[in-house]
């Protein structure tokens, strides 16, 4: 959403909240001078000229309080799609020239206390309704902070500080350790461990060497580099994905609502009844003018239920305050009201249906004097120092076990390949195969490789290989039951990831799945997203990164989990708090519920008409029966309490 979108839709908020009050001061006067209001009240209250005075304040409520409705009225006529403005406009245009007309001689009643009230309730749903278009803007500028705000250019040997939109094609920019890329470039110089995990969805931080690309938006690891620019601004990698989110969100803008649809028929009804009450009543019954337009007016009033305007927004603010005490925080409604229809459902992989940490899978031991707790002690003694996400993994194994760490002297990190240090006047190395491979060191005969997506590190002293230690990304776990009642329901689960091939078939075969894309970038998700509905499957989409973005914008709903970026919250429809799969589950059922409460209220709502309007029509005025205004009103009430009440029981199981 653009600047401009995001600044209209907060004028369009502040402006129904400010036309709500001012309007509902406005409306006091009426109210007490309307004869209708005094003849349920039983109260009289009166003086000269007391008709034009109700009159002009009923005038201003008419042009201030509803000309959000009378120019969506114009807007909604020119597009030829008459919908619940149509209706709104021309219940309160009947009411206030019928009323009007009456105050300046036409024999009939007054419709200004209908008028007031019909506009107040109309103004406070439609509040309700555009506070909730406001949270799609906050994802582009979550987007764009991932980016930094300056760059160290690099210009004749001299390092020049300048904002990145400075920055061209063809620039040497330096990045320090733990500095975000400002660009899309090529590394010229260095090599370092690169954090793309925010992009890409790789768990672990991938090692980039001269001529490797890197992408702006992602986190140099503990070393400097060098970077020539390849692309920056607009063609950046990141800049097409704040569009591929931007255009994804207007697609989705586009649905109508049930109540827009209920609207249309509401107004071709008010039309032809008001129409038909006029000409039956002139031509058939032999009645006066004032009469039959009195006949025509309460049908056209009554037909535009108050209850109509709150079926919807009622329900949805007990849904959101109701489904935030269960963990799910709503940002598009009609997605949740969809999540029934829900045949296919993609996981992210990377802190979706696993942890996006790496844990402790296995510890071998190949030196009688070495238990596994003593290669634990000894790895996570060393690794306290390091940054890197296996050194957490291995720590975290220690605080597990309740192992004491032992001190440290002589520490340093061995480039892309591990850490070493002296422990107990001993030099200890905890390092990758590839320093096994470099060293020519060779693995004991009892070593066994490890199945599966493990990454492993060994334990060394002397030369000697002392024991190993295999970590993997670890499944949550509430996934293994998440899928299953997902399968149960009959709905498909599949798994998209950035991931390696071998990573995700093992996770996939672990959980059961019925499918899974691997090293696919954020673009790509969003086509497989595509394939997914162009085969007519109702597809949500579930992550939790910015490389999920532009796929969580795209699917029919898009669902974030509440630990991962703000960008992926921002961009989803339901955002689940707990990040917790399992709650996928309850979205489902509690959308379920909420779609039931909405349909019932909208049958509560204008059900009434079936018997309303042949009354107020004057079908029985023979049989001495003939609904009053004032009993139209009442109906209007009685409806409008339903539907509140309906909504307060909505109840997640």
């Amino acid at each position: 959403m653009s600047n401009h979108e995001k600044n209209h839709h907060q004028k369009m908020v502040e402006d129904f909240r400010k036309r709500f009050y001012i309007s509902l001061i406005i409306s006091v006067p009426v109210l007490i001078l309307s004869p209708m209001i005094q003849q349920f009240l039983d109260y009289s209250f009166s003086f000269p000229g007391s008709n034009y005075l109700m009159f002009s304040f009923a005038t201003l409520i008419f042009v201030y309080g509803g000309w959000p409705f009378l120019s969506g009225l114009y807007d909604e006529l020119r597009q030829k799609q008459p919908g619940m403005m149509t209706l709104i406009a021309l219940a309160i245009s009947v009411a206030y020239f019928y009323s009007s007309a009456v105050v300046f001689g036409l024999e009939g009643r007054y419709f200004f206390w209908e008028l007031a009230t019909l506009i107040l309730i109309m103004l406070l749903g439609h509040w309700i309704e555009m506070k909730s278009v406001m949270g799609a803007s906050r994802a582009l500028e979550e987007l764009a902070r991932l980016m930094p705000d300056q760059a160290h250019l690099v210009k004749d040997d001299e390092i020049v500080d300048v904002e990145i939109k400075e920055l061209k094609v063809g620039d040497t920019i330096l990045i320090r350790p733990g500095e975000k890329i400002p660009a899309d470039g090529s590394i010229i110089e260095g090599s370092s461990y690169i954090n793309e995990s925010m992009l890409t969805g790789e768990s672990e931080p991938v090692e980039k060497n001269e001529d490797d690309q890197v992408i702006g938006g992602s986190v140099n690891g503990d070393s400097s580099i060098k970077v020539e620019i390849t692309s920056a601004g607009e063609d950046s990698y990141l800049s097409r994905v704040i569009n591929l989110v931007e255009e994804s969100q207007q697609d989705k803008s586009k649905t109508q609502g049930l109540a827009d649809r209920a609207a249309l028929w509401l107004t071709v009804i008010a039309i032809s009844a008001g129409l038909i009450t006029l000409f039956s009543w002139l031509l058939i019954g032999g009645r006066d003018l004032a009469f039959s337009i009195e006949r025509m007016a309460t049908v056209m009033v009554i037909t535009c239920p108050h209850a109509l305007g709150l079926a919807i927004p009622l329900v949805a603010a007990v849904s959101t305050t109701l489904s935030a005490q269960n963990g799910l925080l709503i940002r598009n409604r009609t997605a949740f009201e969809n999540a029934r229809k829900i045949s296919t459902i993609i996981f992210d992989k990377t802190g979706t249906l696993t942890r996006g940490e790496f844990g402790v899978e296995e510890i071998s031991s190949y030196h009688e004097d070495y238990s596994e707790d003593k290669i634990i002690q000894l790895a996570a003694s060393l690794e306290q120092e390091s940054e890197h996400p296996i050194a957490r993994g291995i720590e975290d194994q220690a605080v597990e076990k309740e192992i004491s760490l032992l001190q440290v002297k002589d520490f340093s990190a061995i480039q892309g390949k591990g850490v070493e240090g002296i422990i107990d006047q001993q030099k200890y190395l905890v390092v990758s195969p590839g320093y096994l491979d470099e060293n020519k060191l060779e693995l004991p005969a009892a070593y066994e490789k490890k199945s599966g997506p493990v990454t492993e590190v060994f334990l060394i002293t002397e030369e000697n290989i002392i024991g190993s230690i295999a970590l993997a990304d670890q499944i949550r776990d509430s996934s293994q039951a998440t899928i299953e009642e997902l399968h149960a329901k009959g709905i498909s689960c599949w798994m998209l990831t950035g991931d390696n091939e071998q990573t995700a078939k093992y996770v996939s075969e672990q959980l059961g799945l019925d499918g899974y894309f691997a090293e696919v970038l954020p673009h790509q998700k969003q086509d497989k997203v595509k394939e997914l509905q162009a085969d007519g499957e109702f597809v949500a989409m579930t992550g939790d990164g910015v490389n999920d973005a532009p796929a969580l914008a795209k699917a029919d709903i898009g669902i974030a989990i509440g630990s991962g970026t703000d960008v992926a919250a921002e961009t989803a429809d339901i955002i689940l708090v707990e990040s917790d799969p399992r709650d996928v589950l309850s979205l489902i059922d509690f959308g379920q519920a909420t779609y039931n409460k909405m349909i019932q209220n909208l049958i509560w709502a204008t059900g009434y008409n079936a018997f309303a309007i042949p009354l107020a029509a004057g079908v029985l005025y023979n049989y001495g029966i003939m609904i009053s205004p004032a009993v139209g009103a009442v109906l209007m009430s009685l409806s409008t309490v339903i539907v509140a009440i309906n909504a307060k029981l909505l109840r997640v199981n």
